[in-house]
């Protein structure tokens, strides 16, 4: 099959998904494409490039995702609700791929057209909602940041919790109460995230 760069991204992307970011190399990805390494120099100059074009792919779906949400969004909805449904589409779509996150997170400082549509709309969410000019950079770049972050955590976490003795969990209750006591509702993690983009955005109204 014919070498392209869309190929040499798809191969990236099941290498990245088994090794992570500081494992990834082009030989790997050569091996998975049955190429030798240097061909693939053609199509893609390094392994920046190459991690490069993956966050990218993952912006553009999160983006094409995010449009779709908004389109089905009713007419009077709020701008906290399309920053919403850009928000839970990204993780959504983040979450596609093991490792998405730290992907977005370390990806290499270029221009990416993926990334800066994501910005874009949400600048303009933010500019629209009558958030001032000189707070939307900074608000954007939070929501962002907490979306990555969030979703890093989920990727991170270990697929069973820690077995603990029940003397050990009578000792942690009454040392942390309201870590491991009742008073603080346990949510999952879908209701805990749409309510920190909720608190986000109460957070973003004091600034207008």
């Amino acid at each position: 099959m014919k070498l392209t760069k869309e190929r040499i991204v798809d191969a990236g992307m099941a290498v990245f998904a088994e090794v992570g970011y500081q494992n990834l190399s082009m030989r790997q990805v050569a091996e998975r494409l049955d190429a030798h390494a240097g061909s693939l120099y053609y199509h893609v100059r390094g392994k920046d490039e190459l991690l490069a074009l993956m966050a990218d792919r993952i912006s553009h779906r999160a983006y094409d995702a995010g449009t779709a949400a908004l389109a089905a969004l009713p007419p009077d909805a709020g701008w906290q609700d399309r920053v919403e449904a850009q928000a839970v589409t990204l993780r959504h779509e983040i979450k596609q791929h093991a490792g998405g996150a730290q992907l977005l997170a370390e990806s290499p400082g270029v221009l990416s057209t993926g990334g800066l549509s994501l910005m874009e709309r949400l600048l303009r969410t933010l500019l629209d909602a009558g958030l001032p000019a000189e707070h939307c950079g900074t608000a954007a770049d939070t929501l962002l940041s907490h979306v990555t972050g969030f979703v890093l955590q989920e990727q991170n976490q270990p697929t069973a919790p820690p077995t603990v003795t029940a003397e050990l969990y009578a000792e942690l209750r009454e040392r942390f109460p309201l870590v491991m006591g009742d008073l603080i509702p346990r949510l999952s993690q879908d209701e805990k995230y749409v309510r920190s983009i909720r608190l986000l955005c109460t957070g973003f109204t004091a600034l207008s």
